[in-house]
Order: C-alpha cells, then structure tokens, then sequence
C-alpha cells in the first residue's frame, strides 16, 4: 500500500487526501489506533464514526 500512497502524492493528487490516525476504544477498556487514508471532504466524517 506504501508504494501506491507514494506513486498517488508525486501525481499531485495526493494534495486531496490525508492520513488520518484515530484512537478507538476497546470493549475491555484498552486503546488501539486506527488509520486510513481518507479524502479531504470526509475526514470529519471518518473522525464522527465510532
């Protein structure tokens, strides 16, 4: 997936998205990170979801 981050961003497209990073809560109480690779118009919509 690295590569077609990398070969996406010297398009130019890449300006469009952004790498989001979102803790989440687990059922037993721990914290794990979730990321992804979301366009700029839905971050916040990525960020509302739980």
């Amino acid at each position: 997936m690295a590569k077609k981050v990398v070969a996406t961003l010297k398009t130019g497209k890449g300006k469009e998205f952004s790498k989001v990073i979102k803790m989440v809560k687990g059922p037993n109480g721990s914290y794990s990170f979730k990321e992804e690779v979301v366009h700029n118009d839905h971050i916040k919509d990525f960020l509302k979801e739980k």
